[in-house]
């Protein structure tokens, strides 16, 4: 009875005028990120972000716990909240047109906390910083950012897995993510990089440092901590099934023994946190620390305060002031957005069914990629072939084409799928090549090179765009915004070359294998993809 009453009364102190322009943000909020807060939800559904269904009732708790602080600062709405919220639209145009499902994400951040400074000022907005600031933890990173710290993640655990083994007594031989037991071989797979544990982790962590009565620097530390105790964990994780193999088979990586060690991890990860808050609480100095949500609150609890807020408040629709061109923003951020298509299809100039097998003196043999990958890529069209030149010298050539790029559908670098399967991927760089045909121009394109056991390959990749090269997803990402807003095009290619470094000769031998291949294969590209 008491908590339905405090529910009540701390209804009853809030003008009307707000619940009106609060539901009135809601609806506008809902209709501009409606499709991608959806697409969030389903990727929420996976192993490796589950954990963002809590997220909400914790904001909603850290928010409900800050209520009477709220309640006893009076508000003082600025205009400096309109600097978070333009940015914050200004990022929503740059994800909805570039195809990046996170700068959306973070663009509804920037807009929530704009709003809620122009409202509230900032006294307000500090004592709710931190549940703000944890909302972030719900958002899914971009996947290339996933997919580049999972890869590095799986090599690292791999790696101190593999010593803990041969710590253990036990012969084990490592290439890549594969780990060569001698009597069967273990594959390190994205779910078990550590990955799906180290992002929860750090949550708690984060949680955890903010209720630690201790200082700041025993907060911080508590965080960063995460990180190692994540990857160490896992790598044990990785070596106990290592070790346990020989004596019960498969099912030690599979099945309930699998998610069993899973959530056990992610308890013992727990188990030394806590371990960890009891050392720091013995450590100088001591207790004189303030729990970080009080910090950061900055609360005055001063009778002017209270007296503020008990002055008679004016319930008009329109107030406050800044209420109005935000509204107007939200209103017309909608309506361009729904009524102006951004992405026409450009269709390629000619089929690729109709690129060559015979470029100068390379002879080519056509291949082709499953279902399962050419759906997972998104792909409008491509082309995948190896070309031997005279000397039976090969290059494996593909080219990956997109009609159009949006969010979830665009052109993925090769920076983070070649790595993988032993692979290593290094000395990586932009070089430029000249160009004979139609015309003489000089090109940049990157170049790296792929390691595996002895094994050496190189590699070159670039992304026409448009009428442009670009070498990397950035700059990528920026065009493929631009040429949305001024051309109402987004569509692209990704061109990737691989010859390997065969024994009797060197990676320059390799090089300009591939550079002779590139200068013969770039005007021919010319006439299929649309300039």
């Amino acid at each position: 009875m008491h908590q339905k009453n405090s529910i009540i009364n701390t209804m009853r102190k809030i003008p009307f005028n707000i619940y009106i322009q609060a539901i009135t943000y809601l609806i506008s909020l809902f209709i501009i990120y409606f499709d991608s807060y959806k697409t969030m939800l389903k990727w929420w559904k996976r192993e490796d972000y589950n954990y963002c269904y809590l997220v909400p009732f914790v904001v909603v708790y850290l928010l409900w716990e800050k209520r009477e602080k709220l309640l006893n600062v009076s508000a003082s709405p600025t205009w400096w909240g309109l600097i978070p919220f333009v940015f914050g639209v200004s990022l929503y145009w740059l994800g909805e047109l570039g195809g990046e499902f996170y700068t959306i994400y973070i663009s509804s951040w920037f807009v929530l906390m704009g709003i809620c400074l122009a409202h509230l000022g900032w006294r307000k907005l500090k004592i709710i910083l931190f549940p703000m600031a944890f909302i972030i933890t719900m958002f899914p990173p971009p996947n290339f950012v996933f997919n580049n710290i999972s890869l590095r993640m799986k090599l690292l655990s791999s790696k101190i897995g593999v010593d803990m083994i041969q710590l253990y007594g036990m012969s084990a031989y490592r290439q890549g993510n594969i780990i060569d037991l001698g009597f069967t071989q273990l594959q390190v797979v994205d779910a078990c990089s550590g990955l799906r544990y180290l992002i929860p982790l750090i949550v708690l962590g984060l949680l955890l440092a903010y209720f630690f009565k201790a200082s700041l620097w025993k907060r911080i530390l508590l965080v960063i901590s995460t990180i190692p105790i994540s990857i160490f964990v896992n790598s044990l994780r990785i070596a106990s099934v290592g070790i346990l193999y020989q004596f019960w088979g498969p099912a030690v990586a599979e099945g309930f023994f699998h998610d069993f060690s899973g959530w056990l991890i992610f308890m013992v990860s727990l188990g030394i946190l806590l371990v960890e808050m009891w050392i720091f609480k013995k450590l100088p100095p001591r207790d004189n620390g303030k729990i970080m949500g009080s910090t950061a609150a900055g609360i005055e609890n001063s009778q002017t305060h209270m007296q503020q807020d008990l002055r008679p408040q004016r319930k008009r629709f329109l107030n406050p002031p800044q209420f109005v061109p935000i509204l107007i923003l939200m209103v017309l951020t909608a309506v361009i957005s729904f009524s102006v298509e951004f992405r026409e299809k450009t269709p390629v100039a000619k089929s690729f069914k109709q690129f060559p097998e015979q470029i100068g003196g390379w002879s080519g043999y056509q291949g082709s990629m499953d279902l399962e990958i050419i759906d997972e890529l998104d792909l409008s069209e491509y082309f995948l072939a190896d070309y031997l030149n005279q000397a039976n010298q090969s290059v494996n050539f593909y080219v990956a084409y997109y009609e159009s790029q949006s969010k979830g559908e665009s052109i993925h670098s090769p920076a983070s799928c070649l790595p993988g399967s032993g692979w290593s991927f290094g000395e990586a760089g932009v070089i430029s090549i000249t160009l004979e045909k139609p015309v003489p121009r000089e090109i940049r394109i990157m170049r790296a090179v792929m390691k595996k056991a002895d094994a050496v390959q190189v590699s070159y990749y670039w992304f026409p765009a448009r009428g442009r090269i670009l070498t990397n997803l950035y700059e990528l990402k920026f065009f493929t915004f631009w040429d949305a807003l001024t051309r109402q095009r987004t569509d692209g290619a990704l061109v990737r070359l691989i010859t390997p470094v065969y024994p009797d000769e060197d990676i320059k031998d390799a090089d300009e294998r591939l550079q002779d291949f590139t200068k013969q294969v770039i005007p021919l590209l010319d006439q299929f993809l649309p300039s």
